[in-house]
């Protein structure tokens, strides 16, 4: 079993979870972060860490869709180790609906690894 993050976190990107994380399997996309499957050692700390409620156990079946996202993006950005600011409109985008299709950007964080 692993986590995965899922659309909730985009155009949010809190970053508690990364704080949380003791093995480092975050990765940062410009507007979101994923979780890499294969390094996740499913000590579950990192879910309840999370303010928009957007990390689940991959069992979970709103998860399902998102374990393939997650080991895909996780291989094409960097990683992130250190607790950042969240996205200036993080409170007012968590819980939009359909933001997959509407706002999501693929591109590796720009400032990847700078700590706020």
């Amino acid at each position: 079993m692993t986590f995965v993050v899922t659309e909730n976190c985009i155009a949010c990107k809190y970053t508690d979870c990364v704080s949380a994380c003791p093995v480092d399997c975050f990765y940062e996309g410009e507007n979101m972060l994923v979780i890499k499957p294969d390094e996740c050692i499913d000590c579950g700390v990192c879910e309840p860490e999370c303010p928009a409620g957007a990390i689940l156990a991959d069992t979970d079946d709103l998860a399902k869709p998102w374990i393939e996202f997650n080991a895909r993006y996780a291989e094409l950005w960097p990683v992130i180790t250190q607790m950042q600011d969240p996205l200036p409109d993080a409170d007012e985008q968590d819980g939009v609906a359909d933001k997959l299709q509407s706002v999501f950007i693929a591109e590796p964080a720009r400032h990847a690894g700078v700590q706020a």
